[in-house]
């Protein structure tokens, strides 16, 4: 086992162990994928004031998301698909988050279920995203649903109405489970750890969905079903009535543009991500990091803002904060992990992200990550 010290470890080990459908699922973007390298490139522009001779004992990185309480302001992201870059990936990163204690996002497209996840995690609270779909009944009955497994937000998704061509998947024939031919045969026999993890769990289809649905009774009508679901229509009506029939914590996801953040606070929701959901949807986008600080100016007084998009390290994590975000999502990162060592690979890097956190904010002069702010960047780096 090599030594692992960052995310680009787990990366690396990831890709060698996780069949190419779903670590290209994980690690690409759309068209020419200019976004979702932005997310990550845009951060290593921002540079620290580094401060000398400060106490830097009792350090403290917790905060509250939403009113729950944070060991570092980062989330598991709702990623779809996780159950297929290790058996039962789903149950394993929420394990994850909960024992280190942030909070985990149950996706909609997830392969382990809503039900699957509350009962790998005794019932305790965990985030659900919504993707809204032109089945309203469906959308009622998974509100209720994650109502019933004691789900303390909902996080719905806006920015996924159609989806943005990502050429790796259509290339690659994305499925789940993958199709018997030949080029996926012969890459699963080199993937002896996944096969097995895979034989030993019956969860390989999409949980929330899968027996759920009426007409959908295997994979090829899924497939079809979903396509058809994504509802192209949705409007800000939808979200006021997803607001009255969810009636708890309302997080709104994948707001870029000032105006639309006005907008999203005057929902009455209780705060928004700045996202473009990791570079997979709309190519040319600006990077979330760079389009956070006018959101914050915007609303920040009025609901929490939050921001994912490529985060890598704890550093990434205090920029975000020094800029006004009050909590952060690691989806990629925690999917290089799930798919690299399992549940220990997504402990490993909350892990490391938390050190680099820990050990940047106390170079930067703070030892209480509630008195940062951009004052620890560098004026003209931002």
């Amino acid at each position: 086992m090599p030594v692992i010290t960052t995310i680009e470890d787990l990366r690396l080990l990831a890709k060698k162990r996780v069949p190419r459908m779903f670590y290209d699922y994980a690690d690409s973007g759309s068209w020419t994928e200019s976004t979702y390298r932005a997310n990550e490139e845009d951060f290593a522009k921002i540079k620290f004031r580094q401060r000398v001779a400060v106490n830097m004992e009792n350090r403290s990185t917790r905060t509250k998301m939403i009113g729950q309480d944070a060991a570092m302001p980062v989330a598991i992201a709702p990623t779809g698909l996780t159950g297929m870059q290790h058996a039962d990936g789903e149950i394993l990163a929420a394990q994850a988050a909960k024992k280190f204690g942030i909070p985990f996002t149950l996706s909609t497209m997830s392969i382990c279920s809503i039900e699957d996840v509350a009962r790998g995690t005794d019932n305790h609270p965990f985030w659900f995203q919504l993707y809204v779909m032109r089945d309203r009944a469906f959308i009622e009955r998974l509100i209720d649903r994650a109502k019933a497994a004691n789900c303390s937000a909902l996080v719905l998704t806006l920015d996924l109405q159609i989806l943005g061509q990502r050429h790796k998947d259509i290339i690659n024939g994305l499925s789940a489970p993958p199709k018997p031919t030949i080029s996926n045969i012969i890459n699963l026999m080199t993937k002896p750890r996944w096969c097995l993890g895979m034989l030993g769990t019956p969860r390989r289809n999409f949980g929330n969905i899968f027996g759920h649905v009426q007409g959908v009774e295997n994979m090829g009508s899924l497939s079809e079903w979903t396509a058809k679901q994504f509802d192209p229509a949705l409007s800000w009506n939808d979200v006021e009535w997803i607001r009255k029939r969810w009636g708890g914590k309302l997080i709104l996801k994948g707001i870029q543009d000032v105006e639309d953040a006005r907008i999203a606070a005057d929902t009455g929701a209780d705060a928004l991500i700045v996202s473009n959901h990791g570079g997979r949807q709309l190519d040319g986008a600006p990077s979330s990091i760079s389009a956070l600080p006018a959101i914050v100016d915007a609303v920040g007084s009025r609901m929490e803002v939050h921001m994912d998009g490529g985060i890598r390290s704890g550093q990434h994590v205090l920029k975000a904060w020094a800029l006004g975000a009050r909590g952060t999502y690691i989806g990629r990162s925690m999917l290089y992990g799930l798919g690299a060592m399992g549940g220990e690979g997504v402990s490993k890097a909350l892990e490391i992200i938390h050190k680099e956190l820990d050990l940047t904010m106390a170079f930067c002069g703070h030892t209480d990550i509630q008195k940062v702010d951009k004052g620890i960047l560098l004026p003209g780096t931002y």
